[in-house]
């Protein structure tokens, strides 16, 4: 490996238990990335000095994950693996089985707990707290599940407008009329009446 690869394999792999990963699993999934072509096991494993039985079941806990893809080449029992070229497929199969692994069990489990019968005042104040904890989880993941349906363009747009979309929803607001009121015709609006002239605006030739 090069110095510039290796410092973002060696990132990645201390990042990898804050993304769900142990140190293995992301110097792996981080020399896939940024590998030219598939590696096969004896590849990776000669790179990052891991044994063979490690970088297998790396390889494994990855493929779970969706974020490897496994090829074969002519003339090759070997497997190959390489990670998705697109960094936003990539993004959006982290989402979703995030949202599987983490999100989905919680849901769940604050259903369950709604729907019983609180026995005391503070039964029933936990279950306040856990219903508020289910609507925000709740409505982020049915916002993402919107968003993971837009076309990459799409989505692309619509993470760089930032604070702009405050703005656009402010301009709503000011466009929005009330219910039973009719919006404004272009046609209904008057236009303005001209202000007669007086002696002082005619012109010099007129006068006198």
């Amino acid at each position: 490996m090069t110095p510039l690869v290796q410092r973002f394999v060696l990132h990645c792999g201390e990042m990898g238990s804050r993304w769900g990963f142990n140190r293995t699993v992301g110097q792996i999934y981080a020399l896939l990335f940024v590998a030219d072509r598939p590696l096969n096991a004896e590849e990776i494993a000669d790179a990052l000095g891991f044994s063979r039985s490690n970088v297998s079941m790396g390889l494994k806990e990855l493929q779970s994950w969706r974020l490897v893809r496994l090829q074969h080449q002519p003339g090759d029992r070997r497997e190959y693996f390489s990670a998705p070229d697109d960094v936003w497929r990539i993004f959006r199969t982290l989402v979703e089985e995030r949202t599987r692994r983490e999100v989905d069990p919680t849901l769940s489990m604050l259903r369950d707990a709604l729907v019983e019968t609180p026995q005391s005042d503070s039964e029933r104040h936990a279950q306040g707290r856990m219903r508020e904890m289910h609507d925000l989880i709740d409505l982020s993941t049915r916002w993402m599940q919107d968003v993971q349906k837009l076309e990459t363009g799409t989505l692309t747009q619509l993470m760089s407008l930032g604070t702009q979309v405050a703005k656009l929803l402010e301009l709503k607001d000011r466009l929005r009329w009330r219910p039973g009121e009719r919006a404004a015709d272009p046609a209904d609006v008057t236009p303005p009446r001209s202000a007669p002239r007086s002696d002082d605006d005619a012109p010099e030739a007129s006068r006198g």
